[in-house]
């Protein structure tokens, strides 16, 4: 497998789509207890749909951040780092939904010793309904240049 260099990432460029699912209850379950979250609407279904009305179990938030983190990780391989990943919840998955990443390349920044490229990145479900939205900022080494330095160095301009 071929290192991600900046060079090989033009504004445009299609992310890797990347899908989950369908997200069963035990998944959330296992997930609910990684993160000690036990709000009963990760878990338990007649509180979830009777108490508080919803349309069935709620996909954690943190499950799909996640997700969104590990799709971008897959994308950018061993040699580029995920600086940073802003993101927006907008609406609701629910168990048995399948999660579909999708983004794409906005910009591109060339850096000292290494380029930054912006992406807009989003997750979905099979209803077509975008329910996460977020922007994430990555670092990539060039073709011909050092590894991507980490820690960061401080003052850069963005």
């Amino acid at each position: 497998m071929t290192a991600l260099t900046f060079e090989a990432v033009p504004t445009g460029l299609r992310l890797p789509v990347v899908e989950w699912g369908p997200i069963a209850e035990p998944h959330l379950m296992r997930w609910s207890a990684s993160m000690e979250n036990w709000h009963r609407i990760h878990y338990d279904a007649p509180f979830a749909t009777g108490h508080d009305q919803l349309p069935g179990l709620l996909i954690n938030g943190s499950l799909k951040q996640h997700l969104m983190v590990a799709a971008l990780r897959q994308w950018i391989g061993p040699t580029g780092w995920l600086w940073h990943l802003a993101f927006r919840f907008h609406g609701m998955d629910v168990v048995r939904d399948t999660l579909r990443f999708t983004g794409a390349v906005t910009e591109r920044r060339e850096l000292d010793g290494f380029g930054v490229a912006v992406a807009e990145v989003e997750i979905g479900n099979q209803r077509g309904e975008t329910t996460t939205t977020g922007t994430a900022r990555v670092a990539l080494p060039y073709a011909d240049g050092p590894a991507v330095p980490y820690p960061f160095p401080q003052g850069i301009p963005w």
